[in-house]
Order: C-alpha cells, then sequence, then structure tokens
C-alpha cells in the first residue's frame, strides 16, 4: 500500500492515487484520492476496493507513511469491531 501524487487535478478533484498491489494474484489496484486524504478515509478506500475483493490481505508492506503508522490501523480494527493491541519491541 502507498500513495502516488503530483498527479494532474481530475475533474473530481482527485491528485493522488492510493496503489495497492497484490503480488499473489498479480493486481494492482489504483484508487484516487486527495492529498489530504486522513486516516479514517483511507480506511474507507481501503474496505471499498480492497477488502470487499480480497479481505484483508497478508502481509502488508507500507512505507510507514504517516497515514498508515497514525490512525489507520486503529481505524481498520474499528471497522472490523476488533480490538488492535500495539506493543513495541522493548515492551511485549
Amino acid at each position: 500500500m502507498d500513495f502516488v501524487g503530483g498527479l494532474p487535478l481530475s475533474r473530481k478533484g482527485h491528485d493522488y492515487l492510493y496503489v495497492v498491489v497484490d503480488k499473489f494474484n498479480k493486481m494492482c489496484i489504483l484508487t484516487p484520492c486527495k492529498n489530504k486524504i486522513t486516516a479514517k478515509q483511507t480506511t474507507h478506500l481501503f474496505f471499498q476496493n480492497i477488502w470487499v475483493h480480497f479481505g484483508l490481505l497478508t502481509p502488508i508492506v507500507s512505507d510507514r507513511d504517516s497515514r498508515f503508522v497514525g490512525n489507520f490501523w486503529s481505524n481498520l480494527w474499528d471497522m472490523m469491531d476488533t480490538n488492535l493491541k500495539k506493543s513495541t519491541t522493548v515492551h511485549p
């Protein structure tokens, strides 16, 4: 999962792409979005365009973008009605 930006504005005002690559099925899903997308909006894009077709992907590789590190995972687990328990390497 990643974002590709700096694109010309579309008719609907989109200038970024939310990119998800599924190596197993050899598919790339490109979803238009805006530069100022929030973690909650990213979660909705994930559910609308990825979850409905593939379910939860394993493993998920991300570039540690602030949209993913921030609230994306919390929002995703909230939408799935599951508790996310975060840990660190020092304090399991």
